[in-house]
């Protein structure tokens, strides 16, 4: 399984713009601070497809066996990949793309950063699986992270965490209508 770019921005860009604007709601002079979180709240106002990827893939010889966008979160897309194909997979805890300013804004909220990239939203990268003869062909690359596996159905739908302990994914991705 590999990724495009980095994941749970778009969602603690939203984060930080909803403390901003109950602190405004407060105090309608205040001035946010916002430069600290410049990226991720970009990821949320301004969300762009990964168009740059099939070309990508093109130019490395890759055609992936099953592609999504990742709109729901990294888990639910994961469970739809596995669900359709028939599958099980293992997904390495430590191998989650974050951005440094993820990370940091996580810290500051008490919030789990794994927790956010699975079930955070809207960050639009791609999730797609390719044939284990393009590994080579793929790593390295700056623009993606093999983050994972495709196992045998009956292995089931694992993370894996930092401590190598197998926990079952589920999906507690983004809903546009809570």
């Amino acid at each position: 399984m590999v990724v495009t770019g980095d994941l749970g921005g778009a969602y603690l860009g939203l984060q930080v713009l909803e403390r901003e604007k109950a602190v405004f709601q407060v105090n309608p002079n205040s001035q946010p601070d916002l430069d600290m979180y410049s990226y991720i709240i970009e990821r949320q106002l301004k969300p762009e497809a990964r168009k740059d990827i099939p070309l990508l893939l093109k130019e490395l010889g890759v055609k992936p066996t099953a592609m999504m966008d990742i709109s729901d979160g990294l888990s639910s897309e994961i469970l739809h990949i596995c669900k359709q194909s028939n599958v099980g997979c293992r997904l390495y805890e430590d191998k989650i793309p974050l951005d440094p300013q993820v990370i940091s804004t996580c810290e500051e909220f008490n919030l789990d950063s794994t927790t956010i990239a699975l079930s955070g939203g809207e960050d639009y990268e791609l999730l797609f699986t390719i044939s284990q003869k393009d590994y080579d062909k793929i790593k390295g690359n700056p623009n993606l992270s093999v983050i994972g596996y495709i196992t045998h159905k009956d292995t089931g739908k694992n993370l894996i965490t930092r401590m190598g302990e197998p926990i079952e994914i589920i999906a507690k991705g983004w809903n546009a209508l809570r």
